[in-house]
């Protein structure tokens, strides 16, 4: 499976639970939709990010790619200590030159 350096630099972010790095993958305006509510900016992506690292140890190992018009769409199993874990999901990206400009968690 090949995944784009940026996909690969976010789930690497994400599995060293860095949210400086993870923020560094997204556009300025970005907006990203997880768990029924949506962070718009930089200071709230940092700020999801943050917290979910707070509240969860998890890893993000994907399991397939694909694209759908300009979507690019990341197939996860996700575990950790959350209820229900394992689970999978799919990480839904809209890219814009070298940023993720939209990131929807399903």
């Amino acid at each position: 499976m090949k995944l784009s350096p940026l996909v690969t630099d976010f789930v690497k972010a994400k599995n060293s639970r860095d949210s400086s790095a993870v923020v560094a993958c997204f556009a300025e305006d970005a907006v990203v939709q997880d768990e029924g509510r949506e962070m718009r900016g930089l200071l709230a992506i940092k700020e999801w990010s943050d917290k979910s690292f707070e509240r969860f140890q998890y890893d993000i190992a994907p399991t397939g790619i694909g694209e759908t018009g300009d979507k690019t769409v990341l197939t996860a199993t996700v575990t950790g200590n959350f209820p229900g874990s394992p689970v999978s999901l799919d990480f839904i990206f809209v890219i814009k030159g070298d940023r993720i400009a939209a990131l929807s968690i399903q």
